[in-house]
């Protein structure tokens, strides 16, 4: 039985690898979406019931809730499973009943179903990474042609929906904002306005893309950025809800800039930000 939970933790593991967006750092674009990181209450409570009258006592409930959580990982496997099969082997092992399988065959057909399931994730994440790097190439060459938008050397567009009067931050600096992160197809992925709280950072503390678009602005600015993905999260995706090679959309306000209270962490590392390579003042 432990082997058999121990399976679909991997599975799981295996998945959540596959939906890579980032629940650590993606505030402000850094590298995981909190927003990402946090699934709807209406999705979790899904379900044909709710009533504990339904289990005879405490075993059989968390019983059926452990057989729940099994299926629930069952059904993000890159492979069909035999649930007959499963069941029969749940059986045989909890019952110390005889086994279909020696414990060297079993350890030989994990070893393959685990290879297979790698073999998957990645031809699957592969798939994913070819497709969103196609919409994003479209979506941002229409895009640099509407009215306002701006195209930077390295690929990096911008429109500028107020200007701000402000300080303007260089890398060494730290900064105080408002921003919603985007899909190209309008998918929220995190918000510190939804969370009713600006965040604070340094400006070379997060993805390139940020970094430098920060330092085009002036505090009380605000703007709309349109980041390609080798400028923000690349092949790797962040989080549930960034996949792979994703092109991103951000609106931002530069609340206010603090001189030189930067960490000095170069502009390369994947965080949440814009850069300023094209030397572009942002005017």
């Amino acid at each position: 039985m432990k082997r058999t939970i121990a399976l679909f933790a991997c599975a799981f593991a295996l998945s959540a690898c596959g939906n890579q967006s980032s629940s650590d750092n993606t505030q402000s674009g850094g590298d995981n979406s909190q927003s990402g990181a946090k699934t709807s209450q209406t999705e979790n409570d899904k379900g044909n019931g709710n009533s504990s009258g339904q289990f005879a006592n405490e075993k059989e409930k968390r019983s059926y809730a452990l057989g729940m959580d099994i299926g629930n990982s069952l059904k993000d496997l890159p492979m069909d499973v035999d649930l007959d099969e499963l069941t029969q082997g749940v059986r045989d092992v909890v019952s110390g009943g005889k086994t279909k399988l020696s414990q060297k065959q079993l350890h030989t057909v994990m070893q393959g179903v685990v290879s297979d399931m790698e073999a998957a994730q990645k031809k699957q994440q592969q798939q994913k990474s070819v497709a969103n790097l196609k919409a994003g190439q479209k979506f941002l060459a229409e895009n640099k042609t509407k009215p306002g938008v701006k195209t930077l050397k390295d690929g990096l567009q911008y429109k500028v929906i107020k200007k701000g009067d402000g300080p303007q931050p260089d890398a060494n600096d730290s900064v105080t904002v408002d921003y919603t992160g985007k899909l190209i197809d309008g998918t929220v992925f995190d918000s510190s306005k939804k969370r009713g709280k600006p965040v604070t950072f340094p400006v070379n503390a997060v993805i390139p893309g940020w970094t430098e678009a920060l330092q085009l602005m002036h505090a009380g600015g605000e703007y709309k950025l349109f980041i390609p993905p080798d400028l923000a999260y690349g092949e790797r995706g962040a989080g549930s809800q960034i996949g792979p090679n994703e092109t991103l959309i951000f609106d931002v306000k530069l609340i206010s800039v603090d001189k030189n209270k930067g960490t000095g962490k170069d502009s390369d590392q994947s965080d949440s930000s814009p850069d300023n390579s094209s030397g572009d003042s942002g005017d």
